[in-house]
């Protein structure tokens, strides 16, 4: 059980894919104006992880790698990632359609959202069991939603301050994004302890 909640707490803080790994940074910097979109779009994140990783890990280890179509996994991950963004695109129009519209581009664009590829590709490397992975995408989700609610909190703050003229728009949001990292690299120094390392 400590081996599942070093996973899931190096996966949130210490191996964050947006503010350590860097990965995932369109939606990060696109959606994350306003806090209730960054925490749709990031549940949307958290749930096509998880579903991912659930289908991509058996489909690779007892199809793909057995039968020596190892070479064809980034084609396959992303036909089945794209397949649950077009599920969740669906249920969001249906049920949610303010969230829906808010988010704009940027739902479909979770298909080719690089940490959601990332987390699915990553579990062989590390060598983690079904289990882990499972925990490790979740863990990875739960990071992105960290990432997202503190940046929107961040940018909400930046829209009351007063920024110098050559500053506003992107290039603050980036300083700000620079800044927000850096205190995540603070949680590296725990990586080694967490998994007995």
């Amino acid at each position: 059980m400590s081996y599942f909640m070093g996973i899931l707490v190096l996966s949130i803080f210490a191996e964050n894919f947006v503010l350590s790994q860097f990965l995932g940074i369109c939606p990060f910097l696109g959606v994350s104006k306003k806090l209730n979109t960054a925490v749709g779009m990031s549940i949307a994140v958290i749930f096509v992880m998880v579903l991912a990783t659930a289908v991509t890990y058996p489909l690779f280890a007892y199809v793909l790698a057995p039968n020596g179509l190892a070479y064809l996994q980034t084609i396959v991950f992303i036909l089945v990632i794209a397949a649950l963004v077009q599920l969740v695109e669906i249920v969001l129009k249906k049920y949610i359609p303010s969230l829906h519209k808010a988010l704009g581009i940027y739902l479909p664009l979770i298909t080719t959202n690089c940490a959601v590829l990332g987390v699915t590709i990553l579990h062989f490397t590390k060598g983690y069991s079904y289990g882990a992975a499972l925990v490790n995408a979740l863990g990875s989700g739960i990071g992105f939603l960290v990432a997202m609610v503190l940046f929107a909190g961040v940018r909400e703050r930046l829209e009351s301050c007063d920024v110098p003229k050559f500053l506003q728009g992107l290039p603050i949001t980036l300083i700000a994004a620079a800044i927000v990292s850096l205190s995540f690299m603070g949680f590296s120094g725990i990586a080694n302890g967490l998994l007995g390392g």
